[in-house]
């Protein structure tokens, strides 16, 4: 027969256990504190490499001319659109990002197309123009500079700037809105070049 256990006994030992399970958190506290501080500085360091990773790329692509201004009389426009600007890329590489002059800032967007070209105004970044000489076509993709969407999400538009073809990418707020900017800047362009009218499969890629 089992002779029950005193009281005391059992409460000396819950006192016990309690006071190792607090010398245990006392010294999980300083494990935590410097996993923290060693997470913060892997953080930092991937930031510090991301940050100098831009600024390399924009140092390389310092032969890009300064972008183009709206003329002063820009004329009546055709389209506007409000939305996002998602980046842009070397036409055809939807992976590699043009970052000078701005234009790897993604930001709101306004776009304004006239028959003298489109318009490209930007709260917090820098605005830019695309003159209609320049413009090489436009299509409807999913992807650009590491920014995914729907099928058909993203209007592309392809253009021509010093010895570059580049794709910017836009969304539109609604996006129905999308199809006729297409028709729109294919026409202005006279047709699209064969750059702009393949569009580049991204999903094989992705």
């Amino acid at each position: 027969m089992t002779t029950p256990s005193h009281p005391a006994a059992g409460l000396a030992g819950f006192a016990g256990l309690a006071a190792e399970q607090k010398s245990q958190d006392v010294t999980d506290w300083a494990a935590r504190i410097g996993w923290v501080v060693g997470l913060l500085l892997v953080i930092a360091l991937v930031y510090w490499l991301m940050r100098e990773g831009w600024k390399w790329r924009g140092t390389l692509q310092g032969d890009l001319p300064e972008l183009p201004q709206a003329p002063a009389e820009p004329g009546e426009p055709n389209l506007t659109m409000s939305g996002r600007y998602h980046g842009s890329t070397t036409a055809g590489q939807w992976l590699d990002r043009i970052v000078a002059h701005g234009l790897g800032t993604r930001s709101r967007a306004e776009l304004t197309l006239t028959d003298q070209g489109v318009s490209v105004v930007r709260p917090g970044a820098r605005d830019f123009f695309i003159p209609a000489a320049e413009l090489r076509g436009a299509r409807l993709d999913k992807g650009i500079a590491g920014k995914v969407l729907a099928e058909g999400g993203l209007l592309v538009i392809t253009w021509s700037h010093g010895d570059r073809l580049i794709d910017s990418g836009f969304r539109s707020d609604h996006a129905a809105e999308h199809t006729a900017w297409v028709d729109a800047l294919t026409e202005l362009s006279g047709g699209p070049s064969e750059a702009a009218a393949t569009s580049h499969d991204t999903e094989g890629s992705r």
